[in-house]
């Protein structure tokens, strides 16, 4: 059904797409930074859903119409970019807090569940993999080896896993700095001001990009 060649071609063109800085990648330092690893890392698997929504979605037609309407797509940007400011926006109203929640578990689940909620919602209106998959993940299907929709599903899994592996290091990473910080409450307000203003950057960013017709 899929060959290797498929496969490696594939993971070659969405390694360099994952390994680029965008709105997921922001959005898990952004996490790290203002909340630690755990959150961040749940906000990996949020995204990671989102991808394999995404991935169904270009499978059955629905990618085509959001890759050729302007409205569609400008509204799935705007809606992102609008929770990701108000993100932000939290972040930095929070900051000051951060200090007495480190080392503690307080509404360690829910938070889990809000990171990851968060997560889904800025991976599925990122428009970097809204396009990648409707407009490049169709390119590597080959029509005349059949279960073309499956094809696809077999990429969106390929993606998945690399974008987990990705965005798990950039989550661990930016949480180890945190650590750092962590030792001073002045420097721990800055690092979730400075997660805070990143998102609000990132939210900006992705209302002003992308296409234009």
């Amino acid at each position: 059904m899929v060959s290797i060649d498929q496969m490696l071609a594939f993971s070659a063109m969405a390694f360099a797409i994952i390994i680029i800085p965008g709105p997921s990648v922001l959005f898990v330092v952004g996490r790290a930074l203002a909340h630690g690893r755990r959150t961040a890392l749940a906000g990996v698997v949020g995204g990671v859903l989102a991808a394999l929504v995404l991935t169904v979605a270009v499978a059955v037609g629905v990618g085509s119409i959001v890759e050729r309407s302007a409205v569609v797509f400008t509204t799935l940007k705007i809606v992102g970019a609008v929770y990701i400011v108000y993100l932000g926006v939290q972040a930095i109203r929070h900051r000051r807090s951060l200090q007495e929640t480190i080392g503690t578990d307080e509404q360690a689940q829910g938070g889990d569940l809000r990171a990851l909620v968060q997560g889904f919602v800025v991976g599925v209106t990122n428009p970097k993999t809204t396009v990648f998959f409707a407009a490049v993940l169709p390119q590597f299907v080959v029509r005349e080896h059949g279960h073309v929709a499956l094809q696809m599903i077999v990429f969106g899994l390929l993606f998945a896993v690399i974008a987990l592996l990705s965005d798990s290091v950039w989550g661990i990473a930016a949480g180890t700095a945190r650590d750092w910080f962590a030792r001073s409450p002045r420097r721990l307000a800055a690092i979730g001001g400075t997660g805070g203003l990143m998102m609000i950057g990132l939210g900006v960013t992705v209302a002003t990009t992308g296409r234009k017709d």
